[in-house]
This record gives C-alpha cells, sequence and structure tokens, in this order.
C-alpha cells in the first residue's frame, strides 16, 4: 500500500482510543485506491468498524457507517470519486457459514470493479474466494479495555 511514495505495509500501530481509531481511517483513505480490497482481522469489539467508520469519513462519505453483521454487506457512494474509488463496499463475514454466500450477495462482482474500494471484516472465512496478490490486511489485537494494536500486513 503506497501512496506519495509512502509505503504503509508492515507498519505498527497502536491506539489509545475510539477517537484515534477513527483518524487512523481517515489517515489511510489517503493511501487507498479504487480496485484496492482491504481485510480487517481480529475479535469482536477490536476496533474493525471503528477503523471503517473513519475511512469512510476520510474518503467524503457523509452517511452513518454501520456494521453489516445482520446484512453482510453495505455499500457507499462517495460523493466524488476519490483516487480512483467511486464506492465503498463494506462486508461483515461473521455470521457467515461458506464463502458461497458473499458470492451469493454479488462480492465478486464488487471486487472486479477497479472503482470499489471493498473492505471486509472476517477476511478469514473466505480466504478461498479472495484473490491473495490484491488482499492487504489489517490486525486488530486488543491489548486493554481502550487500546488496540493494528499490524498492516
Amino acid at each position: 500500500m503506497k501512496s506519495c511514495g509512502v509505503d504503509i505495509l508492515g507498519m505498527i500501530i497502536t491506539s489509545h482510543s475510539l477517537e484515534e481509531t477513527l483518524k487512523l481511517g481517515q489517515r489511510l483513505a489517503k493511501h487507498l485506491r479504487g480496485g484496492d480490497l482491504l481485510g480487517l482481522s481480529g475479535e469482536l469489539g477490536a476496533g474493525k468498524t471503528v477503523l471503517i467508520k473513519g475511512l469512510a469519513t476520510g474518503l467524503g462519505i457523509k452517511r452513518v457507517v454501520r456494521s453489516p453483521s445482520f446484512n453482510l454487506m453495505r455499500v457507499y457512494k462517495l460523493p466524488r470519486p476519490l483516487h480512483g474509488i467511486k464506492t465503498l463496499a463494506h462486508l461483515d463475514c461473521y455470521r457467515l457459514t461458506a464463502p458461497a454466500e458473499a458470492v451469493d450477495i454479488g462480492l465478486l462482482d464488487y471486487l472486479a470493479d477497479k472503482k470499489t474500494l471493498t473492505v471486509i471484516e472476517w477476511p478469514e472465512k473466505i480466504k478461498k474466494i479472495l484473490p491473495k496478490n490484491r488482499t492487504k490486511t489489517i490486525r486488530f489485537e486488543i491489548l486493554s479495555e481502550n487500546v488496540r494494536r493494528l499490524t498492516l500486513l
């Protein structure tokens, strides 16, 4: 993941609050491009959706971003394209029992769209259908009640 000549892969970031995680998402938006696939791994309550809320804000999305846990996927149109991104597709695979369920709701269409940024919570549940060479991952670890370690892989 590069932007402005800065490689952020391999970075380890410690967030001490929800606000810091939101701001990290806003800054991360500058490094993502249309066609990127970002997987967020970590246990429940680790801050994955909070990061996506910040990412959406950084992309200029004004709508309230909610976890798609029960809908499986939410799609947001950017008010104006940014870094080749016109659409943010947010998928939460926590409740999936098989990768075919992600295919059934149209995930492959979003993955094939070079103007869509696709962000997937719990990507390990559908790893078999994700393009290996395009998947960037952020691993979330809970260190304490408010502190999280994020590793960008």
